[in-house]
């Protein structure tokens, strides 16, 4: 151990790697204030410890990408309804294809460098004056 870490009274150290796939990674790290701290019964226990741990975090961590996923699919329909409401004004008002309004939509998009759901807002709230 470092003198830094015995100065602190820390006289030996156990890490085990927490068993967890895709992105997260984690440690279970212990302390002893002697040195040989962890017997092998200990080590078992601290293993067999961390593999609960990993499955919680992998929980975690699933459970915040479908959150993340499920938040990304609601504004991809809140923002997918606008577009199409705007579409819809186009059409009405200039008696053309969806796919000639969508051209219509996007092209002040690109020119602009605006996302294709605030043009279409930007529209949606024209029209309704």
């Amino acid at each position: 151990m470092g003198g830094h870490a015995r100065a602190e009274g820390i006289g030996s150290s156990l890490s085990i790697e927490l068993p967890i796939q895709e992105a997260v990674t984690g440690a279970l790290n212990a302390y002893g204030t002697t040195t040989h701290a962890f017997d092998p019964a200990t080590i078992g226990l601290a293993e067999e410890f961390a593999a609960y741990a990993a499955v919680s975090l992998a929980n975690a961590h699933l459970y915040g990408t479908a959150a993340g996923l499920a938040r990304e699919m609601q504004e991809a329909m809140r923002s997918r309804a606008v577009i199409e409401h705007a579409k819809g004004t186009i059409m009405g008002e200039r008696r053309c294809s969806a796919d000639e309004a969508f051209a219509l939509l996007a092209k002040p998009s690109q020119d602009t460098n605006r996302k294709l759901r605030e043009v279409a807002e930007a529209l949606a709230r024209a029209a309704s004056r």
